[in-house]
């Protein structure tokens, strides 16, 4: 038994945007885990989607709520009684965030406030970690990576809701997390440019690229010399798993401190190079360059430095470019070439092989420990 299953194998875990693409993989990884899974969302975001392919409805308590409304969200918590939360419920699309900014900024900032406003008023809850983005800095285009102490920012709806809800977050902390006594344990957590099976949503380059190639279309991607530190969704969760488990241990500089988790400063690769490599091991798909007709800014690069992840929580990354793409690439083939696979148990199967990789990496969350 490695150590997260031992913090949270019996445990109650409420997962705010349990349906969407990070939050159905991490409900998963929970209840491979040994967790009782509990889910708040106001509906499942895409068709299809990884919470629809792996059947999670009818594995977790399904809860249907706006993130916005703070009575039904107290009493999902009265009702459930989690020990630990993990806060994902998003708008988390910065394009959409152009059409929606009032949608963007009252889901992303009000949302987070009353989830702390949760975590204040119930004491059942022992630890709790609220999930933001990368795109929460100030983003000055610099080639080094984004440390937690600076500056928060984004001259878009969606980077600037993000950072806003960091600096709530912060106030919180301030004004009541870091109290002694029995009160929860706190943490924020930064990632960005995940990729991985199941993610359907509108305006990512990898659904976009599945979208096209499952259909014989030929995609039309903008800015492909854009480069991003691309990571495989299970590196950010496992990272939030850990962090969770650590917020209730005595280790300094862990509750009511941000992190950041992201892939080596080696992974980072442009968006036809991502493009290319999803092609080859997906095995088909054409693309062509389109230039940006909306006339929407994004940035060029955004990296992040993991040194207090590596430092505090012993934590950093374990696969390579060509092995995140290709885990990502194998989840799509096998979801539309064979509509008889068992996708929860293929998605298990992959969080297994990541955490034996971790294993070989020596990293402390996957070390196995005696019950």
């Amino acid at each position: 038994m490695n150590k997260l299953r031992k913090f949270f194998e019996g445990k109650r875990v409420l997962v705010t945007g349990h349906t969407g693409f990070k939050g159905s993989w991490l409900s998963i990884w929970l209840l491979e885990l040994g967790a009782n899974v509990i889910g708040y969302s106001s509906g499942v975001p895409t068709k299809p989607s990884n919470f629809e392919a792996c059947l999670l409805k009818s594995r977790v308590k399904h809860i249907k709520g706006d993130i916005k409304n703070i009575v039904t969200l107290k009493k999902a918590f009265k009702d459930h009684s989690p020990q630990v939360v993990f806060h994902l419920a998003a708008q988390p699309i910065v394009r959409l965030s152009y059409e929606k900014p009032q949608e963007t900024f009252l889901t992303n900032i009000a949302g987070t406030v009353n989830v702390l406003e949760c975590l204040r008023e119930f004491s059942f809850v022992k630890s709790a970690v609220i999930i933001t983005s990368d795109k929460c800095y100030k983003n000055r285009e610099w080639y080094w990576g984004y440390r937690e102490d600076d500056e928060m920012g984004g001259n878009d709806p969606y980077s600037a809701s993000k950072g806003a809800a960091e600096l709530v977050f912060h106030s919180y902390c301030e004004s009541f997390f870091k109290s002694k006594g029995d009160i929860c344990k706190v943490a924020s957590a930064r990632a960005g440019n995940v990729i991985g099976g199941g993610d359907w949503a509108v305006d990512r380059i990898i659904p976009d690229c599945v979208n096209a190639f499952s259909k014989g279309k030929t995609l039309s991607i903008r800015n492909h010399m854009a480069t991003r530190p691309w990571q495989h969704v299970l590196e950010s969760l496992s990272g939030y798993l850990w962090l969770a488990s650590q917020l209730t241990t005595d280790i300094e500089n862990i509750n009511c401190n941000p992190f950041n988790f992201g892939p080596d400063q080696k992974v980072v690769e442009s968006v036809k190079d991502l493009i290319t490599t999803f092609r080859k091991y997906f095995g088909k798909g054409k693309y062509k360059y389109q230039k940006d007709m909306k006339g929407i800014k994004e940035s060029l690069s955004l990296k992040l430095s993991c040194d207090k992840a590596l430092k505090i929580l012993k934590w950093h990354s374990v696969l390579s470019f060509k092995q995140t793409v290709k885990m990502t690439a194998d989840w799509y083939k096998h979801f539309y070439e064979n509509k008889k696979v068992d996708m929860f148990q293929f998605t298990k199967n992959q969080i297994q092989e990541y955490v034996f990789d971790a294993q070989k990496e020596g990293l402390e969350w996957a070390k196995g420990e005696s019950r």
